[in-house]
């Protein structure tokens, strides 16, 4: 049996991690050996640009536009689960309540598997070495994300350990993203590897 035939039907593959996990880049090259559509929750955030610097100082706005945001990747899921198509969605997953939307998704679509692939990088040198230089260079163009390890230090504080949440029975794969001598491609074959093993 080859390993498309392997597979369920439709699979989710919800990313999880903080920023400059390196969650972007291995979710780029899931989507790609799968043939699959990536959303990118940032792509949705970007575009509320011209109205957020409009109201910079307006914070109910900011969270509004973000849960705006989610409530977008939700929507686009579903057109995708509905066409037949399995999806990757890189999103920071950050609280509960998003992985347990992305289940009642699953659960609408016979056939269709959630799993979580959590970037989590153990080597903090490394990551925030990457952070820092992706912040300077401004590579990503995201206004959004943290640009220096204070700022990303200042987001985890306002999380207050939410991000840390038992998946129940929710397949999860844990990556060590800054692990040395491994390359983003053998990342993205562990988890084919591990959407395999789901489908049995």
């Amino acid at each position: 049996m080859d390993r498309e035939e392997a597979r369920p039907q439709r699979v989710i593959v919800a990313m999880k991690g903080h920023p400059g996990s390196g969650k972007t880049t291995l979710a780029r090259f899931i989507a790609a050996s799968l043939g699959c559509p990536l959303i990118d929750k940032d792509d949705v955030r970007d575009s509320t640009f011209t109205i957020e610097s409009q109201l910079a100082s307006n914070t109910t706005v900011q969270k509004l536009l973000n849960h705006l945001s989610y409530e977008v990747i939700w929507r686009m899921v579903e057109t995708q689960l509905s066409l037949g198509l399995s999806v990757v969605i890189d999103s920071p997953l950050s609280h509960r309540a998003h992985l347990d939307r992305l289940a009642k998704l699953a659960e609408s679509f016979e056939g269709t598997q959630l799993v979580v692939v959590e970037c989590k990088p153990e080597d903090e040198a490394e990551w925030r070495r990457r952070l820092e230089n992706r912040g300077k260079n401004g590579c990503d163009g995201s206004w959004h994300k943290p640009a220096t390890w204070r700022d990303l230090e200042r987001l985890l504080e306002g999380y207050n350990g939410c991000t840390d949440y038992d998946v129940g029975e929710v397949p999860k794969l844990v990556l060590d993203t800054t692990a040395k001598d491994v390359k983003v491609t053998e990342h993205a074959e562990l988890v084919l590897r591990f959407l395999d093993a789901c489908a049995h």
